[in-house]
């Protein structure tokens, strides 16, 4: 049987392995009916519904899925300005390759990971930025076949924030609270729902008195503010948006569990592994067209720091875009707001922004051993596996991003 076709039975495989667990069960739902909620873009760039059926897997056009969150930068922005469809186009027509004809994007744009895995388990995506849980479970319902994560994105940028009239000024204070996260089973509810069983806290379907909720991040805001919530374990910019709009404070800082340096994954990049092995190189000038945005993102908030906002960032040239000739962090703030703004509306106050990438880290390392450790958690909290420990082997297919690297002079030495 061929991988897509495993890949795509394994959404309805899924079905009766969610049924073996009430929360299964749950994370299934809430895969399926999240779903309808994301966007994605027609060929004139406008964003459309998500969970419309599209049947076009030519190899000329890349399905591309991603969320509306700081930690997932490098794609809004460069979206935005064109630099990704740029570096999908080009032209390569002397190299007989596969894809080197050039490709075209379509993105789809979701809240949170399940829905994501939930789309390329539909076939209606090839690729997404989600986190490492999601990344897991997807990878774990193909029975190691449907995924691989081929990049790292971000690492950091995810905190529990609380109210401040909450009545919680210590761990003690948990019992009978209502908290929430993402989206059950996305990166921040597992992470939520360990912190509570490592302070001696089980949840209500687990027969104990600490409920949690999964609510799409803008619907938290507004639950905090009617004081319907107490806390959430949201990304970034979502942390610092309700420190500032909430009445909130962070009590905890997620880099701060993950000693020595607080490094771990928040995004990776995953694609069908049917799409990767067909279209290699599209997939090699996504992860170009990563790399050049993470440099360029890294080196403004660095200028900024230096108080020189010189850019060197690979391919990407000055006067390409406005936001280049921007001192510092206004650039980057500037060139996120705009891609935030053309698929959500909406755009993030400058000082939110400013909070929030304190706590954020943009990167194409995948820190694999953060994701394992990921795994160990979820299988202990009996999110994962059927009584043996999930085998993750295969999750990674790094040789197109190691051949990239090195091509640029980058080092790879810790991938």
């Amino acid at each position: 049987m061929k991988v897509r076709t495993k890949f795509l039975l394994s959404g309805a495989i899924i079905f009766v392995v969610a049924f073996s667990s009430q929360f299964n069960s749950d994370l299934f739902l809430s895969m399926t009916s999240s779903l309808t909620g994301g966007a994605q873009s027609d060929d004139n760039g406008s964003i459309r519904n998500a969970g419309v059926q599209d049947s076009d897997s030519r190899s000329n056009v890349l399905r591309l899925g991603y969320f509306p969150n700081l930690n997932h930068a490098q794609v809004i922005i460069g979206l935005a300005n064109g630099h990704f469809q740029k570096a999908l186009s080009e032209n390569n027509t002397n190299s007989g390759k596969v894809g080197d004809e050039g490709a075209s994007i379509k993105e789809y744009v979701f809240s949170a990971g399940p829905s994501a895995i939930e789309a390329l388990y539909a076939g209606q995506i090839d690729v997404a930025y989600v986190g490492p849980n999601p990344a897991i479970n997807g990878y774990l319902a193909s029975n190691g076949e449907g995924i691989r994560i081929i990049s790292g994105s971000a690492s950091g940028g995810a905190v529990f924030v609380v109210r401040n009239d909450s009545g919680i000024s210590s761990t003690t204070d948990f019992g009978g609270k209502k908290f929430a996260s993402p989206q059950l089973g996305n990166t921040q509810d597992v992470a939520l729902r360990k912190y509570l069983i490592q302070n001696g806290y089980d949840t209500v379907e687990n027969g104990g008195n600490v409920t949690v909720v999964p609510v799409k991040p803008s619907d938290i805001l507004t639950l905090m503010l009617k004081k319907e919530i107490d806390g959430a374990w949201v990304p970034e910019p979502w942390g610092a948006r309700l420190v500032k709009e909430s009445n909130g404070r962070i009590f905890v800082d997620e880099r701060d569990l993950w000693p020595p340096d607080g490094k771990f994954v928040t995004t990776n990049i995953i694609v069908r592994t049917d799409y990767l092995k067909n279209n290699p190189e599209i997939i090699r000038k996504l992860i170009n067209a990563q790399i050049d945005e993470t440099i360029w993102i890294n080196d403004t908030l660095k200028d900024s720091r230096n108080g020189n906002a010189n850019v060197t960032s690979g391919k990407i040239e000055n006067g390409t875009n406005d936001d280049f000739g921007q001192e510092g962090v206004e650039a980057f703030i500037h060139a996120f707001n705009n891609g935030l703004h053309r698929i959500t509306g909406n755009t993030v106050p400058e000082d939110e922004l400013r909070d929030a990438l304190q706590r954020l880290e943009f990167t194409y390392d995948p820190i694999e051993q953060s994701l394992f450790k990921m795994a160990d958690d979820a299988y202990n909290l009996n999110l994962i596996g059927r009584g043996s420990k999930p085998d993750l082997t295969n999750i990674y297919d790094l040789e197109l991003l190691k051949e990239v690297l090195k091509e640029r002079n980058l080092p790879v030495d810790n991938l």
